[in-house]
Order: C-alpha cells, then sequence, then structure tokens
C-alpha cells in the first residue's frame, strides 16, 4: 500500500495537475467547498420561505426540499447532466455540471438546518424586535438570523463532511475527483485494488474526521457560552 501511495500520491492528491486540470483530492474539497458555499444562500431564502406567513412562499420551499431530499444525489446528477445542457444549448463540463447537482441538492438539507436554527431561538427576541418597530425583514437581518447562523455552525461543518463524502459518486459523469483518481491507479495497477481503495477511505477518512472534531469542538464552545450567559 505504501508502493501505491509513493508512485500514485500526486495523482491521489491534485490529479494531472499542473499538466491538467486539477483533480484527485483537491477536487473533491473543491467541489464541496463551492457546493456548500453556493447552496448556503440558497438555504437561508428557502429557509425563510419555509417559516414566512405567505403560503405559497411555503409551499413552493417545502416542495423543493421535499422533492430534493427525498431523491438519491446520484438521480440529480444524471438530471444535471441531461438538463443543464439543454438549458444552456451548450456542452457543459461535467464538474460545473456535478456543482449544479450539489447546490440543488445540499441546498433542501441546509434549508432545514437553517429552519431547525431559526426556530431554536427564543420566541421573545423576534417579538422585541418586532415591538421596537423593525419590520419582518429588518427582525430577521439584524436580529433572528446573525443568532441563528451562530448556532448552527457545528451542523453546518457537519452538512460539509456529508458534503465531502457525497461528491465521490460524480465519478459517474467522469469528473477528476479523488474516487476518480482511484479509479485511474487501479485500472493501472489492476492486482491492487483493495490497497487502492484502502488509500481512498484514507483520504475520506483524515478529511471528516478532521472536520468532526471541528464540530465537536464548536459544540461545545457554544455549550460554554450558552452556560455562561444563563
Amino acid at each position: 500500500m505504501l508502493d501505491i501511495l509513493h508512485q500514485y500520491g500526486v495523482m491521489f492528491l491534485i490529479g494531472s495537475w499542473p499538466n491538467g486540470p486539477i483533480g484527485g483530492f483537491a477536487a473533491t474539497l473543491i467541489l464541496a467547498g463551492l457546493g456548500l458555499a453556493l447552496s448556503f444562500p440558497i438555504a437561508v431564502i428557502l429557509g425563510l420561505a419555509r417559516l414566512s406567513p405567505i403560503k405559497p412562499l411555503r409551499w413552493a420551499a417545502s416542495a423543493w426540499v421535499i422533492a430534493f431530499r427525498g431523491v438519491p444525489l446520484v438521480m440529480i446528477i444524471f438530471w444535471a447532466y441531461f438538463v443543464v445542457p439543454l438549458l444552456t444549448g451548450t456542452t457543459v463540463p461535467a464538474f460545473l455540471t456535478a456543482l449544479c447537482a450539489i447546490v440543488a441538492y445540499e441546498s433542501a438539507f441546509l434549508a432545514e438546518i437553517v429552519r431547525a436554527g431559526i426556530q431554536g431561538l427564543p420566541g421573545g427576541q423576534t417579538e422585541a424586535a418586532r415591538a421596537s418597530g423593525l419590520s419582518y425583514a429588518q427582525t430577521m437581518r439584524h436580529v433572528v438570523l446573525p443568532q441563528a447562523l451562530t448556532n448552527m455552525l457545528p451542523s453546518l461543518v457537519n452538512q460539509f463532511v456529508s458534503t465531502i463524502k457525497a461528491t465521490s459518486i460524480v465519478y459517474v459523469i467522469g469528473v477528476n475527483e479523488v474516487t476518480f483518481a482511484a479509479q485511474q491507479v487501479n485500472s493501472i495497477e489492476l492486482t491492487h485494488a483493495l490497497q487502492t481503495y484502502l488509500i481512498l477511505a484514507g483520504f475520506y477518512f483524515a478529511a471528516c474526521y478532521a472536520l468532526s472534531q471541528l464540530a465537536q469542538g464548536l459544540e461545545r464552545r457554544l455549550a460554554k457560552r450558552r452556560l455562561g450567559l444563563a
């Protein structure tokens, strides 16, 4: 296994870069990071819409969340692979196709985190803000969301862990990330499949374990902060 890592370590890490597009585990982290960053603003809008007093907004947001939470990511990837080129009229790179699918998928899960974070705050703060003359939008922007986002941080980190693992499926449309790199190594070696995929598992475990520890640390800090304010 060490021989494979020594020989193909660069491929696992960055793919063919700088002689080609960046790939490997670096591409996995970029895809997961971009997916989370781009889906979060959509999730905030969906989360707020789910709590809106306007019924059509609630229904539309609920339909989005239920639909994308109830469908496997691989199906969304295939839909994006065929639908995005039809909508744009041009050939779309596999990386961008995967990113579109992940953004749609993750926004549904993040929307529930946003909704739960807002609902977890004491209702009296919203009432006090409205009583002081703030509009609903101003109350959400200046009072509710800043506190809710702080409480959501551990859940957001955990969702990033899930996103990293979810990116492993995008190899089916040819995205050159770490699972795709492992398949290339396995095709070259042929007789070292177990060692190759153990190395792949090690990359995922190292990143996800580190992020899980970060999430636990954030939870402990938030718990101490709440006790200090109590």
